[in-house]
């Protein structure tokens, strides 16, 4: 007796599965981001820490793995804004090796690593915050990693702290249109300068 998939696509298989994470103080239905979205991550917003990270990567990875059960040649494009930009980092990170056909784009990343422009903010306070989210590195393995930082402590040291919060909210307009973002950016913007990795 052969038994079928009970696998169930969360969104429709055509074209691309777009899943978005919020930061700090977001919600799954409150998270900024805008476009053709097919899925939004609910997770622990309040504090931004390691436990708050963990949480955002098992739910992240949950929810992209059921979508590829039912849809395994559908292309995944995942975006994160400040904890979620740290979320989906480190998604990538630990799941490079073992996941295809996804592509990220990290909007104010904690972890980012420069150059250019210094490490995120998750490297001062990585004593406070812990594991996963604390650190900054740039294990992306072979997927393609689109990061924006303009002018942001949250992602660059060197912007200063007091470019905290404003610079922080006000910074990325246009970059929660995930429709501005195609599915193989492999690209640095660091205030308003495009460097490649």
């Amino acid at each position: 007796m052969v038994q079928e998939s009970t696998a169930q696509a969360a969104a429709p298989c055509e074209g691309t599965y777009t899943i978005v994470v919020g930061g700090t103080g977001s919600s799954w239905n409150n998270d900024r981001f805008y476009g053709n979205i097919q899925q939004h991550v609910g997770y622990p917003t309040q504090i931004p820490n390691g436990a708050s990270a963990r949480a955002g990567v098992n739910e992240l990875n949950r929810l992209v793995r059921d979508q590829r059960a039912a849809c395994p040649g559908q292309h995944v494009k995942m975006a994160g804004y400040s904890l979620g930009a740290g979320v989906v980092h480190i998604w990538v990170t630990e799941n490079w090796r073992t996941f295809d056909n996804v592509n990220a784009i990290l909007i104010s990343d904690p972890k980012r690593q420069g150059p250019p422009g210094a490490n995120g903010g998750a490297v001062p306070f990585g004593g406070l915050i812990g594991a996963p989210l604390a650190g900054a590195d740039r294990s992306f393995g072979n997927i393609p990693v689109k990061t924006i930082c303009h002018w942001d402590y949250v992602c660059d040291e060197s912007a200063g702290i007091w470019t905290y919060p404003n610079n922080h909210v006000k910074n990325y307009p246009e970059d929660f249109n995930m429709d501005h973002h195609n599915d193989s950016a492999n690209e640095q913007w660091y205030n308003g300068a495009w460097y490649p990795w």
